[in-house]
């Protein structure tokens, strides 16, 4: 194991010091090189070396300069350098300074450390619709095995372990997308031109997955909630776990399979609860499809601030920020009182009325701004303002209106607008599951809340699903739907006619908690 000196800076961490020291990019260069040669199995360079090797545009003039980086490198604990005999010819030879230098364990690490900080930091992520689609074979396969007589320990093992590796990809890179659409949002340091080319795609790219997430989602908590209310969970993660413990020790066997046990189980709660609400909580496919749409909002707002930019467009604030730099950059107070007459227009009101001679005379003998007008010089008025009278226009000032009535008849239609529609969310919840054929006649709002959530749910059912579940775009509302082999039809009267369609056992549950089951 290499020693760090004691002395070193920054004591255990010194192998990081080159990245705070002057000509840290230098450096940084310098052990790329040597991260490159171990990837070739060369394992010692001369300075020589190091120097021909780094790019022309940033290779220094002087090979000394390398030297003192490889040197400073060496002190640091990132190189070890080694008297180089090879190329002794002389006894003079072995009283000059000849090293040759090799990546410390220390030094390594530090740049395999500093390697993961890049990627992670540039990592953009991606919304994965194909993970939803592998998650949902994984789900399928654990049914099968389950439904054995006697699960194999491998099988269960593998399909539990491909099951939790996609997931957490999809996790993860759904994570570091949407940091990465935000800083794009944010458009930090991004090019006008190329980022409203890129809009279109992004958004497209952001509908077709949130649409695979309602679709594929539901599908996914809906396997999730037939293997945990068949009681089939808990076995398969004992036998991923035991046989994961298989190879410990046997007097470290039970607690070895036991924190096996609490490894699984903990990954199976992260995959549950990012399908599947609970009480009070949302599911977390759920808060990023409000987070996805949401980009696509914000996406639309910056398009049109780019759009309004490029326009010309300016706001009043923007006008005063420009108006106060002139302010500032004027050279003296007179220029100062010019541009406040020419942005404001705001004249001593004598200029209304003068005549030329009373122009010239106050050109000669100039009144001060500030003069009280009983001490100054009498105006010579215009004889038109004389004939033609006052300019303004005589009557009765314009009443005010008052919109009090208007504003409390807006807010009860508002209030009776929420009541209604809370009435039909509770005409609909059916407190349990109950026959469509038995859900009774519905008014025209109830009926079309009811078809905007039979809609979502017919978005997930598939040629073998028989049994699906969707939320209300708003998220008011919850359906849960199971096809019945009975071959009822099912009838509901509305005031417009009659709906009818195969039976099916149905759920509606009001989210909102603001009206109750019949």
């Amino acid at each position: 194991m290499t020693r760090i000196p004691s002395d070193a800076p920054h004591g255990a961490y010194a192998p990081f010091a080159h990245l705070t020291a002057p000509n840290s990019i230098l450096y940084r260069r310098v052990m790329g090189t040597f991260m490159r040669a171990k990837e070739q199995f060369v394992v010692h360079l001369r300075p020589e070396d190091v120097h021909a090797t780094l790019p022309p545009e940033h290779r220094p003039a002087e090979p000394e300069t390398i030297v003192k980086a490889l040197d400073s490198l060496v002190e640091w604990g990132n190189l070890r350098a080694d008297p180089d005999t090879a190329r002794v010819t002389a006894v003079e030879d072995f009283y000059r300074k000849r090293f040759i230098y090799q990546l410390t364990q220390a030094g390594e690490a530090a740049e395999e450390a500093l390697a993961a900080y890049d990627a992670a930091l540039g990592r953009r992520g991606a919304l994965q619709a194909v993970a939803l689609h592998d998650i949902i074979t994984q789900l399928r396969t654990l049914l099968v095995i389950a439904a054995e007589d006697v699960p194999d320990p491998a099988k269960t093992h593998l399909a539990l372990e491909a099951l939790t590796t996609r997931f957490a990809a999809l996790a993860d890179n759904a994570r570091a997308f949407m940091g990465s659409l935000q800083r794009t949002i944010d458009l930090h340091d991004v090019e006008l031109e190329s980022f409203l080319a890129y809009k279109d795609q992004l958004i497209q790219y952001l509908e077709r997955f949130i649409q695979d997430l309602i679709t594929l989602g539901g599908r996914i908590a809906i396997l999730i909630t037939e293997l945990e209310e068949q009681g089939r969970v808990r076995p398969l993660l004992r036998l991923a776990a035991a046989r994961e413990a298989a190879d410990a020790s046997p007097d470290e066997a039970e607690q070895a399979q036991e924190r096996a046990y609490e490894r699984w189980s903990a990954r199976w709660s992260g995959l549950a609860s990012w399908f599947v609400s609970d009480e009070g909580r949302q599911a977390q496919a759920r808060l990023l499809r409000g987070q996805a749409l949401g980009a696509i909002r914000q996406l639309l707002a910056v398009v049109r601030a780019l759009n309004e930019r490029r326009s010309g467009r300016s706001d009043r604030s923007a006008d005063f920020r420009t108006l106060a730099r002139w302010f500032a950059e004027s050279p003296d107070d007179d220029s100062r009182h010019r541009l406040w007459r020419t942005a404001f227009g705001l004249y001593s009101s004598r200029h209304l009325t003068i005549d030329a001679d009373t122009l010239m005379e106050r050109v000669r003998r100039p009144v001060p701004p500030a003069t009280a007008w009983a001490e100054a010089e009498p105006l010579r008025i215009s004889p038109q303002l004389r004939r033609t009278g006052s300019y303004e226009r005589r009557g009765k000032p314009r009443k005010v209106e008052d919109r009090t009535e208007a504003r409390r008849r807006l807010a009860e239609i508002a209030v009776k607008q929420a009541e209604e529609i809370a009435a039909a969310r509770a005409r609909l919840a059916t407190g349990g599951e109950r026959r469509l054929s038995r859900i009774g006649e519905l008014d025209p709002l109830a009926f079309g809340l009811f078809l905007q959530l039979l809609g979502d749910a017919l978005a997930t059912w598939r040629p073998d699903t028989r049994a699906t579940f969707a939320t209300s775009n708003d998220g008011s509302m919850e359906i849960r739907m199971t096809a019945l082999r009975d071959g009822t039809v099912a009838e509901i009267h509305t005031p417009g006619g009659v709906f009818r369609g195969p039976d099916h056992l149905i759920e509606i549950v009001d989210l909102t908690g603001d009206g109750d089951a019949p």
